[in-house]
């Protein structure tokens, strides 16, 4: 089951202001289609992340569990201050949204190439690495980007205009260093350290 959970709520909190969740904000202010919307990001965030799990399964076959352990404390930290730099929608990804294509295939291609090199696809990387169960961890990553960018499309700007970012980013920085502490802990006790 942690396979599954962490996963979820590692990517929720990553997804909080990225790039995907604006993009997921202007997909529904252009389409006003939302379950068209949801599934191609179902879709694309699965095959996105079901290659990068595929990558992290195997790079766990080169490092130990300690080694790991550690990868994953770092990378959480990393995130938690990726975390903290707001990201803007490129214009060339805003501008290639065309509604000739359709909610679906827009929303597929936008978010396949949006989530590429992005956070959420690095911390798929090192989860799948980390836990055993690579499916697992593949459907709590693409549940986590639902949970985060589901809201998104059903509600618009409802809540971005009433919450402050700096704020929902500085909660979830905080809540990856968290994360980063325990990841570190885990990686002392495999060590005998603790």
């Amino acid at each position: 089951m942690e396979s599954l959970l962490v996963p979820t709520l590692v990517v929720a909190l990553a997804e909080i202001g990225d790039k995907t969740q604006l993009l997921a904000l202007l997909l529904a202010a252009r389409f006003r289609k939302p379950w068209p919307i949801i599934m191609g990001m179902v879709a694309s965030t699965l095959a996105n992340h079901f290659v990068a799990g595929a990558v992290g399964s195997w790079v766990s076959r080169f490092f130990s569990e300690t080694a790991l352990s550690w990868i994953l404390a770092i990378s959480f930290v990393a995130v938690a201050l990726w975390t903290l730099i707001p990201d803007k929608l490129d214009e060339d990804e805003a501008s290639g949204l065309k509604k000739s294509y359709g909610p679906f295939l827009t929303t597929l291609v936008a978010f396949f190439l949006a989530e590429m090199g992005d956070k959420t696809q690095v911390a798929t990387v090192m989860l799948a690495a980390q836990y055993p169960h690579f499916i697992l961890v593949v459907m709590g990553t693409t549940l986590g980007m639902l949970v985060a960018n589901v809201p998104v499309v059903l509600a618009g700007n409802f809540a971005a205009d009433r919450l402050p970012l700096v704020l929902i980013r500085r909660l979830a920085a905080t809540a990856f260093g968290i994360l980063a502490l325990a990841a570190a802990y885990h990686a002392l006790q495999l060590s005998g350290m603790f």
